[in-house]
């Protein structure tokens, strides 16, 4: 006879969630997925005439942008013949300095980047992570909004955060004309709180730029990239679009990092039957291609996504090791 405790508790909404089955031709597979390419580059006469199982005449957008602001071919033929276990063995390995593993990943084409990551379990990548960490000691960061987007309640409140300790404030509008007095409201509140606080002011990003222009913000992370070229597309952006974007507010002296992040293409209906975690990869090797220091990833809009596929967890965390292993800065939620 079953425990009537059992029972009741098998009748809890939380039991009634479970994962979704992996659906690989929608996108929905967290890593490994069948359709994932295997690590490969042809390099010849100096120019690179494969990558991933694509010869050079069909590379999409991503493609040639990594292979033309992203690949080290100086150290690409040495990364790309070490094993993928090695590779993972040496991500764990105290005795590997990170200095030689970035020198590594420079030379390694988004789906060997993917491979190797899949290699690790949580813990080797919590410990991973721990050692490749772009930033000596890591940091938090705050949202400051308020309903009514009065800015006298913004500067106060923005003044807590950074009292509290926090080294980057972020707002939003929920009225895009709103923006410059809400971004003035924050860097007036967080400078009182404690000088040296970073601000931003997420917003479009025409707007975005101009208020990096008048000095209104001090970072900027609004510059989403993708890991299909139909994203792209039907944002109207290229990866060159992004990396213009990136040098323009760089040029006012202005933090950058993008945005990308595991289960974006699936969620927007581009996946083209390709894991999480590679096009997450590829992503990221458009990012560190793109000259940014760092980037806001940990499937931060998409979150609940991944986290309904078997494995989800373990690929937003295996992102994170990516990025830091592309020498990023993470900016993780």
């Amino acid at each position: 006879m079953r425990s009537r405790r059992f029972t009741s508790r098998e009748k809890r909404d939380l039991h009634r969630e479970t994962l979704v089955s992996p659906l690989p031709e929608l996108g929905l597979v967290a890593a490994d997925g069948p359709l994932d390419p295997m690590p490969e580059l042809v390099i010849e006469h100096g120019l690179v005439v494969r990558m991933d199982g694509r010869p050079a005449a069909e590379f999409d957008v991503i493609d040639r942008f990594v292979v033309a602001h992203g690949l080290d071919l100086e150290v690409a033929a040495e990364a790309m013949a070490v094993d993928d276990a090695e590779l993972a063995r040496m991500l764990v390995d105290i005795g590997v300095p990170r200095a030689e593993l970035v020198r590594l990943a420079r030379g390694l084409t988004p789906a060997k980047l993917a491979r190797v990551i899949g290699l690790l379990d949580p813990v080797e990548l919590m410990l991973a992570l721990k050692k490749l960490r772009a930033r000596r000691a890591p940091s938090n960061q705050a949202h400051v909004t308020n309903l009514k987007e009065s800015p006298a309640l913004l500067a106060a409140d923005a003044a807590e955060a950074a009292r509290r300790g926090f080294a980057e404030i972020e707002t939003t509008v929920g009225v895009a004309r709103y923006a410059p007095l809400n971004a003035i409201a924050l860097l007036v509140g967080s400078q009182t709180g404690r000088p040296g606080v970073m601000t931003q002011c997420a917003v479009e990003e025409r707007r975005n730029l101009e208020l990096a222009i008048r000095g209104l913000v001090t970072y900027a992370e609004t510059l989403s990239v993708y890991g299909t070229e139909p994203v792209f597309v039907d944002g109207d952006d290229t990866p060159w679009s992004k990396a213009f974007l990136g040098a323009a507010y760089a040029s006012r002296g202005v933090k950058v990092r993008f945005t990308s992040g595991t289960g974006s293409e699936a969620l927007m209906g581009y996946a083209q039957g390709l894991s999480m975690l590679y096009l997450e990869a590829r992503c990221l090797a458009a990012v560190r291609a793109a000259g940014s220091q760092g980037v806001q990833n940990g499937s931060i809009s998409c979150v609940a996504l991944v986290l309904s596929v078997p494995g989800g967890t373990r690929a937003i965390l295996g992102e994170n090791v990516l990025a830091a292993w592309l020498d990023l800065e993470v900016a993780s939620g």
